[in-house]
């Protein structure tokens, strides 16, 4: 039971905190982005496991964390204000080729980070050239262009 409550524990504590640190910080991962999650993961691994490394547990632990998983995202699908609470809703970052400074802040996203994106998706090389850059649940930044 100790092993099913921390996992509880760490579930909770990892989607809030993945939920504060925001969208771009899984969208676009630099090599000490992923040195840091494996750090993460072994920190986390200790707090699962606790004293208890057998096979067993570990097997609790994990049917533990894809119930958790499993049971949210069902619920998600009735319950609109959860979804939006841990996974976000699309963010307008430019509308009409004018940056809006207040959301790219708060999403700590830079005219860099959008027009990266216009010259990737689109091919596009000006902040002029783009209609609306829209900052998706998933992280990434997709481009409507001028017509």
């Amino acid at each position: 039971m100790d092993a099913v409550l921390r996992s509880i524990a760490i579930y909770a504590f990892l989607l809030v905190l993945f939920r504060i640190a925001g969208k771009r910080t899984l969208a676009d991962i630099t090599p000490f982005d992923f040195v840091l999650l494996l750090i993460i993961g072994e920190a986390t691994q200790q707090g699962l496991l606790g004293d208890d490394f057998s096979v067993t547990n570990s097997f609790l632990v994990i049917t533990t964390l894809l119930t958790i998983d499993i049971v949210l995202s069902l619920v998600k699908a009735y319950v609109p204000w959860l979804a939006k609470a841990t996974e976000g809703v699309p963010v307008v970052l430019v509308a009409d080729g004018q940056p809006i400074e207040e959301r790219m802040k708060k999403a700590r996203v830079d005219e860099q980070d959008i027009l990266e994106a216009a010259r990737l998706t689109q091919g596009l090389s000006h902040m002029s050239q783009v209609r609306y850059a829209v900052l998706e649940r998933t992280g990434s930044i997709s481009i409507i262009p001028v017509s």
